[in-house]
Order: C-alpha cells, then sequence, then structure tokens
C-alpha cells in the first residue's frame, strides 16, 4: 500500500528532528470543546500530531465531534488511536491500522482489522500499519486486548515482536504500558528494540515527566504518546506548562542520540 501524506510528513519531521511528541485525547474524558483547546494548546507547545482514542475507544458523534473541534483549534494532523472497530470517523486524517500482536484473541491481532478495513477504505482514511505490543503493566489495554504481557525486564522479547511487526510489513511500532502507568518501558527496552527495526518506534504508556520523555528518545524511541499528564492537570495554565516542557525534554533527548 502506497504511503499517505500523513505518513510521509511524520518521517520528514523526524529525517529534520529526531524526536516528536504526539498528544493523546480520548473523548469520553473531556467535552469536544475541551479536546479543541487540548490540540490548539498542543500546536503551541510544540506537538507533532494529535491522536484521538483509548483503551475502551469514542465512537460515533462523540468522537466526530472531538474531532471537528480538534481541526478547528489547531492545523496538527488528526491520527486515531483506535481502541475497538467503531472508532473510526471520517472527519480524521489517517487511522493507526493496527495489530496488537501479543495478544491472545485473535480478534485482536487480525479480526478487528478484517471487521474495520472497508469502512476505512470507503470513508479515505490514511492507513498506518502498526504493530502494537502492550508490556507490564499493561493496565486497561493490557486487559481490553487481552494482552500476553511482555516483561519490564525481558527487552529482547518486546524487540522480537516489533521485528516480526516490521518483517509483516508494520510502518509503526507502538511500545505500549498502558494509560496512567507510572513510568514507560525501560531504556533497555526501547535502545533493544529500536535496533532492531527499521521503522520509527513510539512509546506509549508513563510518559508523565520530562525526564521520562527526554529519556525515552534519548534511548532509541523516535515518538512519545502523551495524554492522562494532560488530562489530569488542574488548569489550561498547568496544562499548557506541561506540555510545553514535555516537548521541550523531546528535543533535548533527540541531541543526545549516537
Amino acid at each position: 500500500m502506497e504511503e499517505g501524506n500523513v505518513y510521509k510528513k511524520l518521517i520528514k519531521q523526524l529525517q529534520e528532528e529526531a524526536g516528536q511528541l504526539f498528544l493523546v485525547i480520548d473523548p469520553p474524558n473531556q467535552s469536544a470543546k475541551e479536546a479543541g483547546q487540548m490540540a490548539k494548546m498542543a500546536e503551541e507547545a510544540g506537538a507533532a500530531a494529535i491522536c484521538i482514542g483509548g483503551s475502551l475507544g469514542a465512537q460515533g458523534k462523540l468522537l466526530d465531534d472531538a474531532l471537528i473541534s480538534i481541526k478547528e483549534q489547531s492545523k496538527l494532523p488528526t491520527i486515531l488511536f483506535p481502541g475497538n472497530i467503531a472508532s473510526i470517523s471520517k472527519e480524521a486524517d489517517a487511522i493507526y491500522f493496527m495489530s496488537l500482536i501479543n495478544s491472545t484473541d485473535p480478534y485482536y491481532i487480525s479480526g478487528a482489522q478484517v471487521a474495520s478495513c472497508f469502512p476505512i477504505k470507503k470513508l479515505g482514511i490514511e492507513v498506518i500499519p502498526t504493530t502494537y505490543i502492550v508490556c507490564e503493566p499493561g493496565r486497561a489495554v493490557g486487559f481490553m486486548g487481552r494482552a500476553h504481557l511482555v516483561p519490564r525486564n525481558l527487552p529482547y522479547l518486546a524487540a522480537a515482536n516489533a521485528l516480526a511487526g516490521n518483517m509483516m510489513g508494520s510502518k509503526l511500532i507502538i511500545l505500549e504500558s498502558g494509560g496512567g502507568a507510572p513510568e514507560p518501558v525501560t531504556k533497555e527496552m526501547i535502545a533493544y528494540t529500536k535496533k532492531s527495526i527499521d521503522v520509527p518506534l513510539i512509546i506509549a504508556g508513563g510518559v508523565n515527566k520530562p525526564e521520562y520523555a527526554k529519556e525515552c528518545i534519548a534511548s532509541g524511541a523516535d515518538i512519545v504518546h502523551v495524554g492522562s499528564a494532560i488530562e489530569k492537570a488542574g488548569s489550561e495554565k498547568e496544562a499548557l506548562n506541561r506540555l510545553k516542557k514535555l516537548c521541550l525534554a523531546v528535543k533535548e533527548g533527540a541531541k543526545l542520540k549516537k
């Protein structure tokens, strides 16, 4: 499948600056208006894209309204981060077409993809083939996706899953600790995985402090997902302050890459 404009832009950005931050917005957790405000702050702070979705999955009017508001307030590309087959919207620019490769349920490896492929094609959403790997502690997404969690102290297992996904054609790899995790996957896991693949590596879950964001990028990650840390900010001012610090940390991490 030919690479789309969002993915091409992502690759170009990574060639120019070896680290990016994507803000994750989960529509059930805020109003459409608030989602738009978060996207505006993310663009101001220096984020590269907005991901929309969560482990339970937003859908229908709730998802459409959030995306419309986001696109009214921000020019950043919008990428669906689906929690189920209904988490698709014509308002989005692209979608992570994900296979949860370490799930124990075939539905999350290939069944959901078969069920959703025709609607995605008809809506004209750019598809980004993505291998999704859930690591300890996994949290809600590990439970919902019936994942056989990759142990934090066994980085080669994450790398093996990532390499398999890469070989099967994925354009992105995501190592996910679960939304609200206390910390992201280990530096060793990031480094081992990145050395094993030749596509961008995303770290999701637990990137809730600037030092974690810096460490993830410096260890080899290309992109970090940030969501819960911004949702839990007590005010817009604090949310913007956190986003700016996290984006700066990503840039600092990129400078440390060998």
